[in-house]
Order: structure tokens, then C-alpha cells, then sequence
């Protein structure tokens, strides 16, 4: 059942963080549609919230439930060996943090459901590529494995981090110069 169990956790993995790279874009058109006029913002505002319900309800929150599932039945097939590895606690370390960045995902996901819109759009946009580089972290974790390469890992996942942040700002500063 190892490899079944592993499939499904895959399958699963994969569908949580489609709902986790998407759910953010959703709240940043929501947001941004705050600057319209009320005759275009209000059917966006409620399209949006519809589109955020019905992703969050039935694609996020159970395949993050899912993924925890068959993640827990995969190492209970093999026997839990994978603890005893320092790779797979470093995996389980992001795991945590990336569900800790789920449950701050719903609370937002809470607020603009309200229609409190206390987030900026570029810090939602900043938000959007948390889920990335908690994907990174663990796909270089479970492919690489010993403890050399996590240090090397390590240093790609920190020079990616720094890429992306630079990208998030040189591209604020050609759509703020676009709008002017």
C-alpha cells in the first residue's frame, strides 16, 4: 500500500498548493477592486468571494487534509523509518509552517469574506510567494536527501528567497510606473 498511500499524498500535496498559489491572487483582485467605482466593484467583490469559497472549502482545506492523512499513512507503511532521517524532520519542520501559513491563509480568507480589508495589495502579493518557497524547501528536502546537499539546499532556498523578493519589488515599481 506504500506506493498507493504515496501517490495519494503527491496527488494531494499538489492540490493544496494549487489552492494555496491561487487563494492569494484572489484576495489581491478583491482587494484591488476596492479602488473601482461602487457599480464595478460590488459584482467583482461578490464574484471573487464566491470563487474564494468555494476554492477554499472544496479544494484547499481538504486536500490539506488529505495530504496529512496519506503523509501520515506513508510513513506508517514504511514504519516510520523516515523519523530516524534528519532530512524528513527538516520536511516535517516545513510541513508545520506551511499549515501555520494555511490557518493564517483562512484568517485572511475570514476578513475578506467580511469584507475587512486590512492587507495592502503588495503585501498580499508578497504573501502569494510564501507558499513557494515553502515548496522549494521541501521538494529540495525529499530529492536530495543528505545532510551536504541540505546545506547546499539550504543556500539555494535563501538565494531564491532573496530573487523573489527583488522580483516582487522591481515589478511594484513597473505596474506603480505603468499607472502613472
Amino acid at each position: 500500500m506504500y506506493e498507493v498511500y504515496k501517490s495519494l499524498h503527491i496527488i494531494f500535496v499538489t492540490t493544496w498548493f494549487a489552492g494555496l498559489f491561487y487563494m492569494p491572487r484572489l484576495f489581491i483582485y478583491d482587494t484591488e477592486a476596492q479602488n473601482l467605482e461602487e457599480i464595478e466593484r460590488k459584482p467583482l467583490q461578490k464574484q471573487f468571494k464566491i470563487m474564494q469559497k468555494r476554492l477554499w472549502y472544496g479544494i484547499t482545506y481538504p486536500s490539506m487534509f488529505l495530504a496529512i492523512v496519506f503523509g501520515w499513512l506513508t510513513l506508517h507503511a514504511v514504519g516510520y523509518t523516515y523519523l530516524e532521517q534528519d532530512w524528513m524532520l527538516w520536511k516535517l519542520a516545513f510541513v508545520v509552517g506551511l499549515v501555520a501559513y494555511h490557518f493564517r491563509m483562512d484568517n485572511i480568507f475570514h476578513q475578506i469574506q467580511k469584507s475587512k480589508y486590512t492587507l495592502t495589495s503588495t503585501y498580499l502579493r508578497i504573501w502569494n510567494e510564501v507558499a513557494t518557497i515553502f515548496l522549494v524547501a521541501i521538494v529540495f528536502l525529499v530529492v536530495m536527501k543528505s545532510a551536504i546537499n541540505m546545506l547546499y539546499a539550504l543556500l539555494g532556498f535563501l538565494l531564491f528567497t532573496v530573487v523573489l523578493f527583488i522580483a516582487i519589488h522591481l515589478y511594484k515599481k513597473i505596474r506603480e510606473k505603468n499607472n502613472d
